[in-house]
């Protein structure tokens, strides 16, 4: 497919178009198909464990990892990954054992990665006691002492198949959604020769006796520096330990009661997934100390905020440019670039809603009104209405994912979106026209979830199938649940 450049009224010069048109005949075929081809061959690559081990027993890295973990003073090392529901798995290992798991990793069971999830017939979802262990390899840039107790280290690994397993012994465990979204960037660069960055607001809610705040009720705390004061101890601990983690900590407020955002630098998108998980255990850590309780709840309450995760996106060409802005252009605008790739995140948003807004209560957000939470696939420029927000020359705000969101899983169907955007030049609708409606239930988004063949074909297939049967199941068990609004509204409706 030939990349055209549109036609418009003022001249504006989008070199990253050229360089497009360029990928799109060296390769000889449409961007998108190709990426689509290459993403649903990523799993079948039976060296990828070998390779891995290679690179982990490469000299310099076994020196520099030994050298930091002495230094740092750790003597336990936590071998971690994120699970399907954005939750963490770990296994406990002496540091002094590092070379040994850099070559062989660590086996965990298979159900580990679904949280031993059991659906509402007492079944385990997604692996039953005969499912075979996977191997997790230690990925060992992200080694890191834990600020509050400098003896503990983590580091992030990926999931593979043993190499006894026959066909698929050594490849890609379809189940790790952190490898998942590492494999899709990959092809991101290698197709498009895009970079995607990324910033999130992690909204989230603490409680706790010390500091509950005194409101006024018919007004809203957010920004008053009061309730800020209120949580000092709180966000200065947080800053504290992020900082010693690598975080670039930048701003935040006092949202609602209890609310508060700390945001950091945006970053490629392997660092900020990171980030955010790392960002949870820090706040669950911080709230142990205080014997306050830190909840990442999408909507702990009716009528005050709901906590989001929004997502601030950006796509750079290979020389450090951001392709969201037009050289030279300084009143706010999308480029043509950037107005591909939103036409293909507002198409597929429907489909991509049981990722972004994952539990039942996520989708409480959307039935409360005045609460800046969007409910139809539309942009805007500055239009905090919109699911897609243009917020400043260079960056587009993703305001759906909310802070119970898998970070790995989002972006990865967020590089697909716009990889199919780009690809097929996908037009938004005017910015600010009204846009679909987008499910408002999570047993809607499971239906649309299974219905969109793009959004299937863009995650493993077992990826795909463990994450649909969780998430059903999760609402079926929710409507097996009686609640007090049933006995308010019919305990006594008849006669």
């Amino acid at each position: 497919m030939t990349i055209t450049k549109p036609t418009t009224t003022e001249p504006a010069i989008e070199p990253f178009l050229d360089q497009l048109q360029a990928q799109s005949t060296t390769h000889g075929c449409n961007l998108s198909e190709l990426y689509q081809r290459r993403i649903s061959g990523a799993l079948n690559d039976n060296d990828a464990l070998n390779r891995h081990r290679e690179r982990n027993l490469d000299d310099d890295t076994v020196e520099q990892l030994k050298e930091k973990i002495e230094r740092s003073g750790v003597e336990y090392l936590y071998y971690m990954l994120p699970t399907l529901r954005s939750r963490t798995v770990a296994k406990m290992v002496p540091a002094k054992h590092i070379v040994r798991n850099l070559e062989k990793g660590v086996n965990f069971t298979r159900n580990a990665l679904m949280d031993f999830q059991n659906d509402v017939f007492g079944n385990p979802i997604g692996a039953d006691i005969h499912a075979k262990e996977f191997v997790a390899m230690p990925d060992p840039e992200s080694f890191d002492a834990l600020p509050w107790d400098n003896q503990v280290g983590r580091i992030f690994c990926t999931a593979y198949e043993p190499e006894h397993l026959g066909a698929i012994g050594g490849r890609p465990n379809a189940l790790d959604s952190r490898a998942n979204m590492r494999r899709a960037h990959q092809l991101l660069k290698d197709v498009f020769g895009l970079t995607m960055r990324s910033g999130t607001e992690p909204e989230m809610v603490w409680v706790g006796e010390s500091i509950t705040p005194r409101t006024i009720p018919g007004y809203n705390p957010a920004y008053q520096v009061e309730y800020l004061e209120g949580m000092r101890p709180i966000y200065k601990r947080v800053h504290e330990y992020a900082g010693q983690l690598g975080f670039d900590m930048i701003e935040g407020d006092y949202e609602d009661r209890g609310q508060i955002e700390l945001n950091w630098m945006f970053d490629e998108i392997e660092r900020t997934a990171d980030r955010v998980v790392t960002y949870r255990q820090i706040c669950s850590q911080v709230a142990r100390e205080f014997g306050v309780e830190a909840s990442f709840m999408p909507k702990p309450f009716l009528g005050e905020m709901g906590a989001g995760c929004h997502h601030n996106i950006s796509l750079w060409d290979e020389d450090g440019n951001n392709t969201f802005a037009v050289p030279g252009k300084t009143e706010l605008h999308l480029s043509q670039l950037g107005r591909w790739a939103v036409g293909g995140i507002i198409k597929h948003s429907p489909g991509m809603m049981l990722i972004m807004a994952s539990t039942v209560n996520s989708y409480k957000r959307f039935w409360d009104p005045g609460q800046f939470a969007p409910a139809r696939a539309d942009w805007g420029l500055d239009d905090r209405a919109s699911s897609i927000r243009i917020s400043s020359n260079g960056r587009a705000e993703v305001r759906v994912p909310d802070a119970s969101v898998n970070p790995y899983l989002s972006h990865a169907l967020l590089i697909a979106a716009i990889a199919d955007g780009i690809g097929n030049q996908i037009e938004p609708p005017p910015a600010g026209a009204l846009g679909a409606d987008l499910p408002r239930t999570l047993g809607e988004a499971v239906e649309t979830f299974r219905a969109s063949d793009f959004v299937r074909a863009n995650l493993p297939q077992e990826l795909g199938d463990v994450y649909l049967e969780m998430k059903a199941n999760e609402w079926a068990q929710y409507c097996g649940v009686l609640t007090q609004w049933e006995h308010d509204q019919y305990w006594q409706a008849i006669p």
